[in-house]
């Protein structure tokens, strides 16, 4: 073995070979790549040179209206997010869609409710607030048979396209989609379309027809409409698409097959896209997996590129009014206990606009503490620990940057082109270049499984690298061509970190 441009030494043990690579060389082709691809590094990678590029439909979020806003949603809402990121940041075209629970008996309720509790000022100025208080309200009361009779009415005005009804509901949605549009934009989310149970009523009853046509619905003794999925046709699987009295599922309120599937084939004919992806908690596997069986069935052969992303549950996030009812209790929240902390913090710094630092700290928080494990696993959360300051969390990644950043202000933002290579030859500088030519790996390793975690664990080492190499390389009191060099160390490394917080939906601060 002889030794070339990039490996400098050879040499052999009992048992092993070791080379060491020209430390020159990686210095300079690193930093070069860094500095010239700037936030597209990592992705320009010759990794990704034979992922063909494709279109996507990602479904997230998709809260009930009326209904608590829970924590699975916050989860589904940023794990969509960083999928969408990560596909567009990957050259893909995505469409994001957000799929409300804008339909069925509940609405019956929510109308004979707002009829007796409803304000309509209140329904402006806070809907989803009212519309939760209507709802809870109406449902005490939803005992009596009497309500029952009226809420079932008002349901059937609405499937009969009644003017009245059809107008109050369509307050509700609207409404509620304009609260949404405001709190997602604190989250940093948008979505291309806010589609709905509601668009796909009349679409279900075709794909009911097209069961039909096809052989494929079957109904029980007792009459529930169901369609065979098992492989030797001996109804050992099946799925439930239609109840006894001929309604769809919604009165129980389990999400219509029957929608879902018209939702499906309307999508696929709408956008023509490569994959379809929803991200919806586990509890949903079964419906995913029935969803895509029918799809089949049908003959669409599309269904094998559909995917459930799934994800676990989240315990204890509770606020300190007490539980979590909707999202931006919890955005407030961590904002409130950011901007105490940063209160008490000696190292605060007069913040220019202290409260919209702490909502993206807090933010970067709640999201690292959410992405650190598998999708699939559970966790507890918890307050304390999501918003330390030491330690791998959001707040740490906000706190390298910052850092790195004023490091850049305080030495005037230069430039860096002409930088001597051969001054970063220190175990912590190489440290850091190491671990900068990793990150095309990491970012296929999450396209690839589509989990955060990879990307959230690189961050953290990279920041524990940035912080080691900021105490043992100085920039201040070293001799220009030193302090040149290391701030172009410094400088790729910031630029690495907050791209990688930008595809998990973090923006990142300047001051902390």
């Amino acid at each position: 073995l002889k030794c070339d441009a990039v490996v400098s030494e050879i040499s052999a043990g009992p048992g092993t070979v070791t080379f060491t690579i020209n430390r020159e060389l990686l210095a300079k082709t690193v930093l070069q790549q860094v500095l010239k691809d700037g936030s597209e590094y990592g992705v320009k990678s010759e990794l990704f040179s034979t992922v063909p590029r494709q279109k996507t439909v990602i479904e997230f979020s998709s809260p009930n209206i009326a209904k608590k806003f829970h924590i699975g949603h916050l989860r589904s809402t940023i794990v969509g997010n960083f999928i969408a990121n990560l596909k567009v940041a990957l050259g893909h075209e995505v469409v994001r869609i957000n799929y409300l629970g804008d339909w069925g008996m509940q609405f019956g309720l929510l109308g004979v409710g707002f009829e007796q509790f409803g304000n309509k000022e209140k329904l402006k100025s806070s809907p989803l607030e009212h519309l939760f208080e209507v709802y809870v309200q109406i449902n005490k009361a939803a005992e009596d048979e009497n309500t029952k009779k009226l809420a079932q009415d008002f349901f059937r005005k609405l499937e009969e396209h009644d003017e009245q009804a059809l107008s109050l509901w369509k307050q509700f949605r609207d409404f509620s989609i304009e609260e949404y549009t405001r709190i997602y934009k604190r989250l940093g989310v948008h979505f291309d379309e806010y589609s709905g149970e509601s668009f796909y009523q009349e679409k279900s009853q075709e794909v009911l027809k097209m069961l039909e046509d096809k052989g494929l619905f079957q109904k029980t003794i007792k009459g529930t409409g169901i369609v065979d999925l098992s492989e030797k046709k001996d109804l050992s699987l099946f799925s439930t698409v239609m109840r006894s009295d001929g309604t769809s599922l919604y009165i129980t309120r389990q999400v219509s097959p029957l929608v879902d599937l018209a939702a499906a084939i309307d999508r696929m004919n709408k956008h023509s896209c490569d994959t379809m992806i929803y991200v919806t908690d586990k509890s949903q596997s079964n419906h995913f997996q029935h969803l895509f069986r029918i799809l089949k069935l049908m003959g669409y052969d599309w269904a094998e590129r559909c995917q459930h992303v799934s994800f676990g549950l989240v315990q204890g996030m509770k606020t300190r009014r007490g539980e979590v009812i909707f999202l931006e209790d919890v955005l407030n929240e961590v904002r409130s206990r950011m901007l105490q902390n940063m209160a008490s913090a000696k190292t605060t710094k007069d913040i220019e606009d202290p409260v919209q630092t702490a909502e993206k700290v807090g933010l970067a928080a709640l999201i690292i503490q959410d992405f650190r494990g598998l999708l699939l696993s559970d966790y507890q959360f918890s307050w304390d620990r999501a918003l330390q300051s030491r330690g791998d969390t959001g707040v740490f990644l906000q706190y390298t940057h910052a850092r790195l950043h004023s490091l850049e202000q305080m030495h005037g933002n230069e430039q860096l082109t002409d930088i001597n290579v051969a001054c970063l030859q220190e175990p912590d500088a190489i440290s850091v270049l190491q671990h900068l030519l990793r990150y095309d790996e990491v970012l296929y390793r999450s396209s690839q499984d589509l989990q955060p975690k990879h990307i959230v664990s690189y961050l953290l080492t990279l920041s524990h690298l940035a912080a080691a190499a900021h105490k043992t390389l100085p920039v201040k009191g070293s001799t220009p061509e030193l302090a040149q060099a290391r701030l172009c160390l410094f400088q790729a490394a910031r630029l690495v970190l907050a791209s990688g917080m930008k595809l998990l939906g973090i923006t990142p601060v300047t001051q902390m």
